[in-house]
Order: structure tokens, then sequence, then C-alpha cells
């Protein structure tokens, strides 16, 4: 664990009986009271967490919506300044480069926030797409800190340590200068969890002690655990499991995340012809019809042909289900078709199921 990258906040988690695992090379909670309890504390209350592991990444100049546009799937110029965009970073075969979030704060400043363990090799990518346009690229990863604060009183008690009026951040959208306990910070009503809340993007130096606060005023510290529970629940994609270089966004299911009526970018001839013509293989929904719980990695067969494979498999602290999402040849991805995971070398049936696995 000496080696490992730490946030701001490493220090603290031992202060909440948190558990050390190594992700991605850094050193982070796996949980703190429970993952079961604080799924349950954000799917009906609020949780905290620390997720200042995340890259951030600024595009400044003349051309930086272009650039930006150029290279996400998605749509920046249908946004407004100060809006938030999902989409995907995409090489040209399609293959996802990463999932990232895209904040628009005007034509020439852009903040692109994408996955821990995938930063210096966005940072780079960005970095070599870069031709004649007038940007300035940066990465500010190890100068910001951020948490999120997600469940359905994030709001009520976020707006007990700020003047500003939270309700009028809306959906997806941002807003810089945000005082919190006397701290200036920038939020979003965005997250990972399916649950209302917001991400504080703030310096290092001040995390602490706004992390300490927040807890101290009610939110339950969460840790990866919880969040990969959370975010499967919602039908979120994790990179490394549902999304990687050698799946596109319209195998993934994210086809939406997709405008290919937009100019040019990285990706758009294989992805326009994939949305046109569907796909050989596609992600879906599962429910286990026993009691064994299928994991990341184990094979999928349809009357012993091997047809795919688990990305995603936990049982669901909200429904009870055991559940999953697997990565499976389109022949079979029919609701109601039966499928078999090999669990422990034996085969164990499932049922094709609408991704929608909680209702909101």
């Amino acid at each position: 664990m000496e080696n490992l990258k730490r946030t701001p906040l490493a220090e603290e988690y031992a202060k909440y009986g948190g558990k050390i695992v190594d992700f991605a090379g850094w050193y982070m909670p796996v949980e703190f009271e429970g993952i079961l309890q604080e799924h349950e504390a954000v799917r009906t209350d609020v949780g905290l967490f620390d997720v200042s592991h995340m890259g951030e990444i600024t595009v400044k100049g003349k051309d930086a919506l272009k650039f930006v546009n150029h290279l996400i799937t998605n749509n920046l110029e249908k946004i407004v300044d100060n809006q938030v965009l999902y989409t995907y970073l995409c090489r040209e075969n399609g293959g996802i480069v990463d999932d990232i979030l895209v904040y628009r704060f005007s034509p020439e400043d852009i903040l692109l926030v994408v996955n821990a363990s995938n930063t210096d090799k966005d940072y780079e990518w960005v970095l070599s797409q870069k031709s004649e346009e007038e940007v300035v690229i940066e990465n500010v990863s190890n100068v910001t800190a951020q948490l999120a604060l997600q469940g359905p009183n994030a709001e009520a008690l976020l707006q007990v340590h700020t003047e500003t009026d939270l309700s009028e951040i809306g959906f997806f959208f941002a807003r810089r200068g945000v005082i919190i306990d006397g701290v200036e910070c920038m939020v979003s009503r965005t997250g990972y969890t399916g649950e209302d809340g917001f991400e504080i993007y703030l310096n290092n130096e001040d995390v602490v002690s706004l992390y300490t606060n927040l807890i101290e005023d009610g939110a339950k510290p969460i840790g990866l655990g919880a969040r990969d529970t959370l975010r499967f629940e919602a039908n979120l994609p994790l990179y490394g499991n549902e999304l990687s270089d050698e799946v596109t966004p319209v195998e993934a299911g994210y086809g939406f995340f997709v405008k290919v009526d937009k100019e040019e970018f990285i990706g758009k001839e294989v992805l326009a012809r994939q949305k046109a013509e569907g796909v050989s293989r596609k992600i879906v929904g599962f429910t286990m019809t026993d009691k064994k719980i299928p994991r990341h990695g184990y094979k999928v067969f349809k009357d012993g042909e091997e047809i795919g494979v688990v990305t995603t498999g936990y049982k669901s602290p909200t429904l009870g289900d055991i559940i999953g999402l697997a990565l499976v040849d389109s022949r079979f991805s029919k609701i109601g078709e039966e499928i078999d995971i090999e669990i422990r070398g034996k085969y164990s049936k499932a049922i094709v199921r609408n991704r929608k696995f909680l209702e909101r």
C-alpha cells in the first residue's frame, strides 16, 4: 500500500473505519460501516464519497469547443454554457478510450472529468489529437479535489452550508463560485448513483474540513463497494467492465450518446454504421434463477455454445434479486431468453431482462 497514490483525504479514512484497497493504483476505502448499510444510506438519506482520484483536464482557447467536439461522440454545440455533457472518447474503430463528463463553461473554457484509471491515458490521447487548433490543454488532477454528495437528502444537507440556492442548479448543470463553509467551490448536479446529488470541486487544501463538516452534519462516508452497487442498479456503466477499448458505445447500449448527425468526430464512420445496421453483440441485463452470484469475467453459454461474458453481477441491495450485465451474441439478447452462466465449473440459469433495474 505504500506506493499507492493518495487523495488529500487519505489520512481521514481511518477515523471512520475505512477498509482500504488498491484501486487502479490508488489508496481508497472499499467500505466504512459496510457496503449494504452504505448503499441503503444513499438510496434513503445521503452519502459522501471521496472521488478526488478522478481526473480533470482543462481545454481552453479560441478553438476549445470545436476541438473537444471532434474528440467526443455527443454534441457539445447542443448544450449551453454551464451545462454538463455525458459522452465518450473513442478511437477510429469505435472502441472506447473513456466515458467522461464535459463541462462547458464557455466555448473557450471546457473541463473534461475522466476516470481515475484512465487519467494519464486520456490526457495523452487528447494531447495527441491536437494539430493546428488554438487550445491549451492542462491536466489539473493533482491540484483538484472532488467530493460527491448523493441521496434524496443531499440538497437539504448541503444547503445548510451555503447561501447559494442549490435548487437553482439544474440536473447536469454546474455553477462556479459557490461558497461552502467559507470555501470557494464549483458545484454540479451530477453523480454516479441514480440519486439526486452534487459533485463538489475544490482545492486540495480545503477538502478535509469540508469532508469533516458534511459527515458531522449527517452525511455517511461511502466507499467504493457501495459506489459500484449503486451505479450498477442505476444501469450506469463502469470502464473496464461494460466499457473498454474493445467495446463501442453502441455495443454497450449507449448509442443515445453517439450523435451521428453532427460534424465529423473520431470513430463516427464505424459508430454510424453500427447504429444504422445493428451490432453482432450487445450488453444485456439478466436475472439469476438460483442464488448463485455471477462475477465479472464469468462465461455465458446457450445450449453449450459460449456466447458472451458477464461484465457485472451482484445481489441487488435494493431489489433483493441477483442480477447482472453481460456482453453477449445479439442473437440471444431478446427479453426472456434463457441463458447459462458458468459459475465454479457448473451452469446456472439466468433470464435476459431489461437493463432498467431501478425505476426512478
